[in-house]
Order: structure tokens, then sequence, then C-alpha cells
């Protein structure tokens, strides 16, 4: 991840992760370098590799390195083990080499060697082996989380974390980090959501781009981003069990800039975009809707273009930087910088593309269309739970005229959720210019492209 150095005035900072899953980087002195030359003052490892451990010090670049899953067990089971893992690779560089968290693993309830049962008192040994040496209050221990940890996150108000591991994992996790005065890191990725959703996920909520925004139906907060609704949702999650006072830090989160042609969104225009507003949002200050004075320290992925990372293609493309150092893509890493940054859209994106399902659910392309000649009806499949709230919305804080669907009306018959649902949803969209994210709602609306019908009611294409 990457770090931007300055702040502005209650602003939050970024840092940068630093992967190593390539034959052709730089060697760790030009890598630091690299990072002083950018002013980027934090750095995420995922090791505690010498050479790298040495590049550092007297940098004065704060440092967050890893323990890895594979000696989780180590830790948990020999306090001895603990210790001299500490001593080895923390204590022999600190305070020269400014390494300020240890990270317990990497996303270990998604580890398929079953590591889960170790996280805590490996978490445990490893602090007690740090207060030995009277560092516990200066290096924090925690671990990072992935969202699929969630066993609900929309919309964010609802989040909750998996209830098979409330119990045994997340109590005693967050009763660690409270006693110890650390944080839950976070590992955030919009891009993922967006990729499986691109149907019902409008591109510029998932980029920071102006949009209409979302409305939560279950706290009725308004959100203009993707990333502010997650992260949200973890609070939620939180709060949910009592633990309103556990700060939270995003330990990854980024775009990638090439993918497969089945991995939608991936591309240059929209990495730049997506980490370059993420950097403005950030560092102008403010927390998220559910939590407007939780300044945010967030984790760019990655430093590097990795060319030994195995899966899709976009796995090796997550980088800010090539290998030769040169910028992937040009955004700013100061707030300086951040005064001249424009977000600007190629040719082709400035055009509306509208990415839809066929009305009669059988098979289909995804096409460019006329903006003009397309309606926004509920999913059905949504349910009660969302398309109700959703509705409830689009005729009050909406501002929709429902009167057409009032008992005796045209639009009334036939009398059912998703036909009264459709036709507020699309006098919203309608009204709205057909505006991109003007048919979400929560995910229960989606954009069509043939003109949709309920009984004698056919809902209109503009006003």
């Amino acid at each position: 991840m990457h770090c931007l150095e300055g702040t502005l005035s209650n602003g939050g900072s970024i840092g940068v992760n630093y992967g190593r899953i390539a034959n052709n980087l730089p060697s760790a002195i030009k890598v630091i370098q690299l990072l002083k030359t950018q002013r980027i003052d934090k750095v995420k490892v995922f090791d505690t590799d010498p050479s790298v451990l040495k590049a550092l010090s007297g940098s004065n670049i704060k440092v967050t390195v890893d323990i890895p899953n594979e000696i989780l067990s180590l830790a948990a089971t020999r306090a001895s083990f603990a210790s001299a893992w500490v001593q080895k690779n923390i204590a022999a560089y600190y305070p020269h080499t400014q390494i300020e968290a240890i990270a317990v693993g990497n996303e270990v309830f998604v580890d398929p060697h079953n590591t889960t049962k170790f996280l805590v008192p490996a978490m445990r040994n490893i602090h007690q082996a740090l207060v030995k040496l009277s560092l516990d209050s200066t290096i924090k221990v925690s671990s990072p989380i992935a969202l699929s940890a969630l066993q609900s996150s929309y919309p964010s108000s609802s989040g909750s974390f998996r209830e098979e591991l409330v119990g045994p994992v997340f109590k005693p996790m967050l009763d660690f980090i409270r006693e110890t005065s650390s944080f839950l890191m976070v590992n955030a990725y919009p891009f993922f959501a967006y990729e499986s959703n691109s149907d019902v996920i409008p591109l510029d909520y998932a980029l920071f781009r102006e949009n209409p925004g979302v409305v939560d139906t279950g706290n009725g907060l308004r959100y203009f981003n993707l990333f502010d609704a997650q992260i949200d949702a973890v609070f939620a999650a939180l709060s949910a069990l009592n633990y309103d006072d556990v700060p939270l830090v995003v330990t990854e989160t980024g775009w990638p800039s090439k993918g497969d042609e089945n991995e939608i969104g991936a591309s240059l225009e929209n990495a730049r975009a997506y980490n370059g507003n993420l950097i403005r949002r950030i560092l102008t200050g403010g927390g998220t809707p559910l939590r407007p004075k939780a300044d945010l320290t967030v984790y760019l992925f990655a430093l590097f273009n990795e060319n030994q990372k195995v899966g899709p293609t976009s796995e090796q493309n997550y980088g800010l930087f090539y290998p030769n150092e040169d910028k992937v893509y040009d955004i700013p890493f100061t707030v300086e910088g951040l005064r001249s940054y424009r977000d600007s859209r190629s040719p082709v994106q400035k055009r509306q593309e509208t990415t839809t399902r066929p009305v009669n659910g059988g098979g289909g392309v995804s096409k460019t269309i006329n903006p003009k000649d397309t309606w926004c009806v509920a999913i059905g499949s949504a349910g009660k739970d969302k398309l109700q709230p959703a509705l409830d919305f689009a005729c009050g804080e909406g501002g929709v005229d429902c009167r057409s669907i009032q008992p005796g009306a045209t639009c009334f018959i036939p009398n059912t959720l998703e036909a009264h649902a459709s036709f507020a949803f699309n006098s919203y969209y309608q009204k709205a210019g057909r505006a991109g994210g003007s048919c979400y709602f929560g995910g229960a609306a989606i954009v069509v492209t043939r003109v949709p019908k309920y009984g004698e009611c056919e809902l209109p294409s503009g006003y």
C-alpha cells in the first residue's frame, strides 16, 4: 500500500503495501529511495525480510510487518517461539527501523490450512513477547480480515460478523485489541464487489465519482461511494457486538490496471480513478457516514506490479509502479499534489454506457445503448426486505409521485411489490435524467432496455 506524507486538517493518512512476489523488482535500497522520493512515509510488508528491514533503517518510514499464516501454529502453542521471533525480527531492528505494527497472519479465516484456531493465541503470545521487551506501547498487534468475514454487509447498517466466528474468534480478538489499545485491520476491495455485480453497482459509485448516492434503508444515511459503505459495514458489525470503541485501519485496498476479459472494470483508467480519488477522499479529512470523526489510515495495494503472482491477470497488475520505477499512471501522493489533481475520464467513458440483463431472463451480452431507451425496474428476487424500504424511500425522500400505484389508480394492478417498486424506481430514474447511480436502490433495481409492462401499466421513458 502507498502512503502519503502529509495530511490536510482533520485528514487521514495513506500508506502502501510493498509486495515482492516478482523476479524483476529493484533492490530494497532502491525501493526505499523511491518511497522517500515520492514522500511515502508508511509501508506494509508481508514478512520480515532482513534486506528490507535494514534498508528501512533511518528512513523515518513507519513499517507494518507480517507473521506468515504458516507459522501461526508455532507462535500460538509455543511462547518461546513467539519470544524468539520478536527478538529476531522486531527488536533487532527497532527503533532505527520504525516498526509500528505487527500483522499476525493475513486473512486467516479464508486460509485453506485452517489456521483460525491459532490466531488469537498467537496474537497474545506475540504481544507478551513485546511486553517483556517494553515495546508493547509503541508496537501494536492485530490481524487483517477480509470482508468475507462478514455475515451481512448490505445495507451497511446491517453489518455483522459470521456467526460461527463470533464466539471462538472475534470476541476474544476484539477483547485483545481493546485491552492493548490496538486496532482492527481490514482488507477492503470495492473492485471485487463491482466486478461481480457490475449490472447493479454503478461504476461512478465504485470510483468515488459524482453520483446521486445510495441511501441505507436501515439508518437513512446516504453513501456516495462503495468504499465507505464497505467500511461502515465493518463498523456496524463492531457496534453489534458492543465494540464501538475499536478503531479500524484499512490494510489493503486497490484496483487493477489490467485484467482478463471477464474481469469487468479492470483497466488503467479505472485504477487511476479509484486510487487517485481514494487518496483525495482520505487526505481531505472526515470519516465515513456512520463514523464521521473516524479519520482513516489506508494502505494501497500495491507498490509494484508483481509478475510471479498466481491467478487471473489482475493479480499481477495492482501496482502503482512498474518494476523499472515508472508510474503505471499518474496520481498524487501528497497534499500539494492533490491541489492540481483532476480525475479525467477518457472519451470512451464520457459516453453513458449501460450494462443490462435481458428482461426475459434469457442469455445475452452486454452492450452500449442509448440511455434514452432505458428503464429502471425492481429485481423481484431481491426480496421484500430490500424492495419495501427502497419503495418507501422512492415515494418519500426520493420525491416520486406514487399516486398512480394507490388503490383504484392506473398502475395499482397488478398489486405486487415488484410492480409497484418498478413504477417508483423507474419514476425516480427518469426524473434523475437516467443518471448513473440513480437505478441502484441498494441492489434492488436494474436498468433494462425493453419497455417494461405490468398488466396495463406501461412505465414511461421520460418526463
